[in-house]
């Protein structure tokens, strides 16, 4: 996101958030190993040469969306049109991490992305740090990936295309001075795993657990249907504490249209301020 949001004294927040995209390119992860063939080879490859012709990495397209008769239940409540979650702001962050079970896409013809991840930074700067997953749909077919980004410093670094739906999936971000390890655990399948520290002078003061529809220099990508992401075991710290979402000011995070048409809801917090779900409502 590139501008900071503003916030009201009194009562809800109800705007668009224009939050920075994914870019996805080819080039292999730092850090990470060989990754072992798809049994679906061929679908695999044709994914990630669709892949490679996104031009993904523009930030949400800045518009306001209506949402009246949306119930959001953050201490902040916010529209994006391409993000779906929970964010953390403050300053200083230097972890976010959360585990989740990856979701199954049910595909149409038209090709679209979904992409799941925790990171620091995004929310109210220009740049983000950040690892999960991505489903992309392409001529009906799911292909499932991790990844990491140092956005805008690099492209997406996809590292596994073995995961798949059900997978147990761990991920973080954890920040030392200025120094960024980017993990992420494919506890199923070991070969989509990875590990890479990047550098970065960065701002350090959001944490985010993100359901994305990716943008492109078209605009925002149509969102697979992902049904219900969980994320779960969401943690985060600053410089002076340590805690759960619930543990710092959070902003909830509805994915609108330019409509106003709901794409993705988040569930309230967990009483322990460790869980929420995404619901895939719309593609578009």
């Amino acid at each position: 996101m590139h501008r900071r949001l503003p916030r009201l004294l009194c009562g809800s927040l109800m705007a668009t958030v224009p939050v920075v995209g994914l870019f996805v390119a080819l080039s292999p992860a730092a850090g990470a190993g060989t990754v072992a063939a798809s049994p679906n080879a061929r679908a695999v490859a044709e994914a990630r040469a669709a892949i490679e012709h996104l031009k993904i990495g523009s930030p949400g397209t800045n518009h306001w969306a209506s949402g009246h008769s949306i119930k959001v239940h953050g201490q902040t409540q916010v529209q994006s049109n391409n993000w779906s979650g929970y964010a953390d702001t403050g300053s200083g962050f230097t972890q976010a991490a959360g585990h989740w079970i990856e979701p199954k896409a049910s595909c149409g013809s038209a090709q679209s992305l979904a992409a799941f991840w925790v990171g620091i930074d995004g929310f109210t700067s220009s740049s983000v740090e950040q690892d999960g997953t991505l489903i992309e749909c392409n001529g009906g077919t799911p292909s499932y990936f991790t990844w990491w980004e140092m956005y805008p410093t690099n492209a997406i670094q996809v590292v596994g295309d073995t995961l798949a739906p059900g997978d147990s999936v761990n991920a973080s971000v954890v920040r030392k001075g200025n120094s960024y390890t980017l993990r992420v655990n494919d506890v199923t399948r070991p070969a989509d795993s990875f590990v890479t520290t990047q550098s970065c002078s960065c701002s350090n003061n959001s944490a985010e657990w993100i359901a994305e529809a990716p943008s492109g220099s078209s605009g925002i990508f149509p969102l697979s249907n992902f049904g219900n992401w969980i994320l779960n075991g969401a943690v985060s710290a600053t410089t002076a504490k340590s805690g759960v979402i619930s543990s710092f000011p959070d902003d909830e995070i509805t994915m609108v249209d330019t409509s106003g048409t709901v794409e993705a809801q988040p569930s309230s917090l967990s009483t322990n301020g460790r869980r929420f779900n995404v619901t895939w409502k719309s593609s578009t």
